[in-house]
């Protein structure tokens, strides 16, 4: 079974098991069995090579050295799958959950107690754990299989959640963007409203694919709910991820005042109106203006630059009222960012990439190291970008990051590869912004895309278009006739 189906087997399996419970709360019920299940099997493959090695696989330290979450007896795997037939085992399984926590400190009230409520249907939880059972996640390769199905599943919550989904998960193909033109190699990785992780997780996943070190990278963030911050917690543990995730308002209550961060990412909610900036007048992060109180994008993005490194860059996702808002002093804020050479690319995204969300979005590129590239803009129309995977979703393609990422490195390196491309990129200096009234909005910069020439003579076309409409027009007559005769016999065989 490959990796595509063994996830939609387990969302079938799994998607039984909601019954009455709410989407938010069922999402954490789930992807706390998976979590359960991989350290369970991760302790089981290191006590393996305890006896093996004629060591005592019940000390604590022998997992530690390792950075494996030690498992106490009563919360193996092995202990719930014996008892998955029976009515407590809901009761048991919280109580795994509460061992867990015990004796492994940095999982102190992360992980989900809650199977043992009454609208949790104790004989599909039982059927779940027997399926999750039969998935062994005990390599390197099936470390990855679980961080998929986790994933998998994080994306389908989001969808079927909606519009409440963007909170806790970003689009695989939006933060693969993100990471494949900030390329976070080593240093300082931060994300201050970091949701579910999906942000370390793919920056890691870069340094892997590249070569390059884990161990390089030390990754910051912070959440404000409370469920998604455990789920964040979760999501690094089961990826091995030593991550400083603090819990909190970012705004209101910055958690890591300190950090200077070589590298930002974030999605940050888009147009919050109440973020508290009666209460942040004088704060030092707005250096560029105060934020408007009906609107925190301004804020989002001052409090990034002010967490940047000396040579730190911030790529983040935005409302597209962001490059353009004249409200609230937010134009005067946008004219400052670009002329302290603040802004290094803008690149607009294409709609329907985000779970049920209609808002249209962008990609903010914001850098204090912009020594070859002073007082200049790179703008990317990406709006015709991706490709529809579902009725409702769209995704960029492998092909569309390689070529938005490349264009932006080109720029960034002043290559000799970059030249401007109509309808698609251009750079763009101050005079031009300015001329612009510091609108950033890439669609005034890059122009129209040329139309593939039509060799073929306006009469001819003219015909061939009035003699299909006219097809179509008979097409639906037919049908309409049909569709009469069908319902005529419907009302005779009822009466």
């Amino acid at each position: 079974m490959n990796t595509r189906e063994l996830e939609k087997q387990l969302w079938a399996a799994a998607d039984k098991l909601r019954g009455n419970i709410s989407s938010s709360d069922y999402k954490y019920v789930v992807l706390g069995l998976i979590f359960l299940k991989y350290v369970s099997d991760a302790f089981s493959v290191r006590y393996q090579t305890a006896i093996d090695e004629n060591y005592d696989p019940e000390d604590q330290d022998w997992y530690l050295a390792e950075n494996i979450f030690w498992i106490p007896k009563e919360a193996r795997w092995e202990y719930l799958v014996a008892s998955a037939k029976q009515p407590e085992i809901g009761v048991l399984v919280d109580s795994a959950m509460e061992a867990i926590e015990r004796d492994n400190p940095s999982l102190k009230g992360v992980l989900p107690k809650n199977y043992a409520r009454e609208a949790l249907d104790k004989r599909r939880l039982g059927e779940l754990i027997d399926l999750f059972t039969n998935i062994k996640f005990d390599t390197a390769s099936s470390k990855d299989l679980l961080g998929q199905v986790y994933e998998y599943f994080m994306g389908m919550f989001a969808d079927s959640e909606g519009k409440h989904g963007g909170e806790f998960y970003t689009p695989r193909s939006i933060v693969k963007l993100l990471v494949e033109m900030l390329e976070p190699y080593s240093g300082r990785v931060y994300d201050p409203c970091c949701g579910s992780g999906g942000m370390f997780v793919w920056s890691e996943k870069f340094v892997e694919e590249h070569a390059g070190r884990v161990s390089d990278i030390a990754v910051y963030g912070q959440e404000l709910n409370e469920t998604t911050w455990r789920l964040a917690k979760m999501n690094m543990a089961i990826r091995g991820i030593d991550a400083n995730i603090k819990r909190g308002d970012t705004l209101m209550d910055d958690q890591l005042p300190d950090l200077k961060a070589d590298y930002i990412l974030a999605n940050p909610p888009f147009n919050i109106s109440d973020w508290g900036q009666e209460h942040l007048q004088a704060d030092p992060r707005w250096k560029y203006g105060l934020p408007p109180k009906g609107n925190a994008n301004f804020a989002w993005i001052q409090h990034m630059i002010h967490h940047l490194s000396p040579r730190g860059t911030a790529g983040f996702v935005l409302a597209n009222g962001s490059m353009s808002s004249q409200t609230g002093g937010e134009g005067d804020i946008r004219k400052q960012l670009v002329l302290n050479d603040m802004v290094d690319a803008i690149v607009t995204l294409p709609s329907q990439l985000f779970f049920n969300v209609a808002i249209p979005c962008c990609l903010w590129f914001v850098s204090r190291d912009r020594a070859n590239r002073h007082g200049k803009v790179l703008f990317i129309d990406g709006r015709n970008l991706g490709k529809m995977v579902t009725r409702r979703n769209r995704e960029l393609t492998e092909e569309d990051i390689a070529r938005v990422a490349k264009t932006y490195h080109d720029y960034k390196t002043a290559s000799a590869d970059y030249a401007d491309q109509q309808g698609f990129c251009k750079v763009a200096d101050l005079e031009e912004i300015k001329q612009h009234d510091y609108v950033l909005a890439p669609g005034r910069y890059v122009g129209v895309e040329e139309a593939e020439e039509d060799d073929e003579p306006f009469a001819e076309k003219f015909a061939r278009l009035t003699a299909e409409l006219e097809g179509q027009f008979a097409k639906s007559r037919e049908l309409e006739v049909k569709i009469k005769e069908n319902l005529a016999k419907i009302e005779k065989e009822t009466k």
